[in-house]
């Protein structure tokens, strides 16, 4: 039960370190989502968003950060 506590805990201070970060610098990050490689068809009525190259460039480096936390606990 302690070590889900701590899980628990870890996702909190990454969320609030992440929210902190979009409130300060939320004018400066307008680039996420706007990358070349993302799709984005707009019509009339139907809007469609493919963030290709966003998630990518969001799973490698979530992949380092996983390597880097396995690597130092």
């Amino acid at each position: 039960m302690q070590e889900l506590g701590k899980w628990i805990i870890g996702a909190a201070l990454i969320l609030f370190i992440l929210g902190l970060s979009f409130y300060f610098f939320g004018d400066k990050l307008n680039w996420i989502g706007r990358l070349p490689g993302d799709i984005r068809i707009e019509k009339e009525n139907v809007k469609v968003y493919i963030p290709i190259t966003t998630m990518i460039l969001f799973s490698i480096l979530f992949m380092i950060i996983f390597r880097l936390w396995k690597i130092f606990f």
